[in-house]
């Protein structure tokens, strides 16, 4: 007699499979990210240099007009009007104050999130 085997067929995918599948998806993904990080990276630093130069050009702005001297020092407050928008660092800057610093009229402003973002 023969015995009542069913022949069902299997569906599914077996674990070879899924493992190439996987190989497949995470190795461009490795190799991407990095890449994604690094994009970031360089877009904060620029967008923050952008920022410096908008906040040097205001100083200067504000300093020919009330005919301040090299010497004079400056605020945040004093160079606001010479602003287009509020300005901050995009690396973790919520602020004017709590991104840039300003000295004198001569000095160039400075990141404080992170001191690779200068104007030199």
């Amino acid at each position: 007699m023969q015995s009542k085997k069913t022949n069902a067929s299997k569906s599914g995918f077996t674990l070879v499979e899924i493992m190439i599948v996987v190989c497949i998806i995470g190795l461009p993904a490795a190799i991407s990210v990095p890449s994604f990080i690094r994009a970031r990276t360089t877009s904060h630093r620029n967008f923050c240099i952008n920022n410096l130069r908008q906040i040097d050009s205001a100083t200067q702005q504000w300093g020919m007009e009330l005919k301040k001297g090299l010497s004079s020092p400056v605020t945040e407050a004093d160079i606001t009007p010479y602003l287009k928008t509020s300005v901050s660092c995009p690396s973790g800057g919520t602020t004017f104050s709590d991104s840039y610093a300003l000295t004198i009229g001569s000095a160039q402003p400075t990141c404080k999130k992170d001191p690779s973002h200068s104007l030199q």
